[in-house]
């Protein structure tokens, strides 16, 4: 029986036998920042640092992990708190610099204040079944905590909050129904007005005429470059699997695709309402209103393989986040300026810029040079425009300014 593509969704990824929910978890299907390199966490603990900074150091600071698959991030970040509540030298690959309130710049008052370890707190959400083997200082929940006084990360959670296709025909916005045991699809009935004016907003036909942005006040920053290559990379093309062979041809497929970015507004909007104080940062690849794939981007991921994107439960089932539109939900909450920009820029404002270690140090310490090399190597994957480096940051503070590894 054909369902609504966001119920398909919802069912193929959270039910009892979803993807995300069964099973040993998604990092055996796809690779992301996380597990590129652990520069990443010691980039995110960076931050970390700087939220703790802005918020005077409280005596609990949390950081929330929201899509946390089995707990990688948390586990990186874990173990590259150093003993003194700051970065371990080793989770700092050699690439990220002392800043200030680091071991290395601590003054003797400072350095008396209980440090990062003993104050954060982590907690992992995910609707999977708490691992067996997760350390027992992470928490583990299906439902992000209120009263959030610290930091939330939702890398690559986004692009799998399910949502509505849309096509458009002679008559207008129809959504798009799909068959969840074989994917194929046919035309439902005209989307609903808050689905409409969703799409005349910020997927606009080619035809229409363009739109004011609704919330001009914030500050998406590199807001004319375009994230689209980077999904999944490390498993082949970000473009959308409906072109490859096998799978089924859409009615009306010459026309306009659309993907209703709505609930991924609301669940960025109520991520944001669950922070009493501190930072939100959403990684993930997108795209903005000026640059919407006219096809969409509905795509699968499978044992390292991109595959059409059937619902069954077997597959990633992903679509690329609208990046602008979510950003300007979550401003709305907030009330204050967000900060837009790809992952590449976001790493090297955090210290992490992939340069090659100087060749003087293969003459002076040669394991110390190959391990720098080795390190500048994952950090260039992360930072690498045709792949994880073009994915968006979107960093939305609350009640705190825009610090200066946040602000531009």
């Amino acid at each position: 029986m054909p369902l609504a593509w966001r119920d398909a969704m919802s069912l193929a990824l959270y039910g009892p036998d979803g993807f995300f929910v069964a099973g040993t978890g998604p990092a055996d299907h796809f690779r992301t920042s996380v597990h590129a390199s652990p520069a990443f966490a010691s980039a995110l603990l960076r931050l970390i640092v700087e939220v703790d900074t802005a918020l005077g150091h409280p005596y609990r600071l949390d950081v929330v992990d929201v899509g946390a698959g089995r707990g990688e991030l948390l586990r990186a970040l874990l173990s590259t708190v150093g003993v003194s509540g700051e970065p371990a030298h080793s989770g700092r690959s050699g690439l990220i610099p002392p800043w200030s309130g680091s071991p290395e710049t601590l003054t003797p008052t400072a350095a008396v204040r209980p440090s990062l370890r003993e104050r954060v707190h982590f907690t992992a959400v995910e609707y999977a079944p708490r691992p067996d083997n997760l350390p027992v200082e992470i928490d583990w929940t299906d439902e992000i905590p209120c009263e959030i006084n610290g930091v939330l990360l939702a890398t690559e959670w986004l692009d799998n909050v399910p949502l509505d296709v849309a096509v458009h025909t002679e008559d207008g916005w129809r959504y798009v129904l799909v068959d969840p045991e074989c994917g194929t699809e046919s035309i439902g009935d005209l989307v609903s007005p808050e689905d409409l004016d969703w799409l005349t907003t910020w997927w606009p036909h080619p035809t229409s005429q363009p739109h004011a942005d609704p919330d001009p006040s914030t500050d998406a920053t590199s807001a004319s470059e375009s994230g689209f290559g980077a999904a999944r990379p490390a498993q082949g093309s970000s473009l959308t699997a409906r072109s490859r062979p096998g799978c089924p041809e859409t009615p009306h497929s010459n026309h306009l695709r659309a993907e209703i970015g709505r609930p991924r507004d609301d669940a960025w909007a109520d991520a944001i309402r669950r922070i009493d104080r501190g930072l939100a940062v959403a990684v993930d690849y997108g795209h903005l209103r000026e640059g919407r794939p006219v096809d969409g981007t509905l795509t699968g991921y499978r044992g390292g393989r991109q595959v059409p994107p059937v619902p069954d439960g077997s597959a990633d089932v992903t679509a690329h986040v609208a990046m602008d539109s979510v950003a300007s939900a979550g401003a709305a909450i907030a009330r204050c300026a967000y900060s837009l920009v790809l992952q590449r820029e976001a790493l090297r404002t955090l210290g992490a810029d992939g340069g090659r270690p100087p060749l003087s140090l293969a003459g002076s310490d040669p394991a110390g040079y190959v391990r720098a090399l080795a390190a500048a190597s994952a950090v260039a994957e992360l930072t690498d425009p045709a792949g994880l480096g073009g994915h968006w940051w979107l960093r939305q503070p609350v009640g705190i300014p825009l610090g200066p590894a946040v602000a531009r």
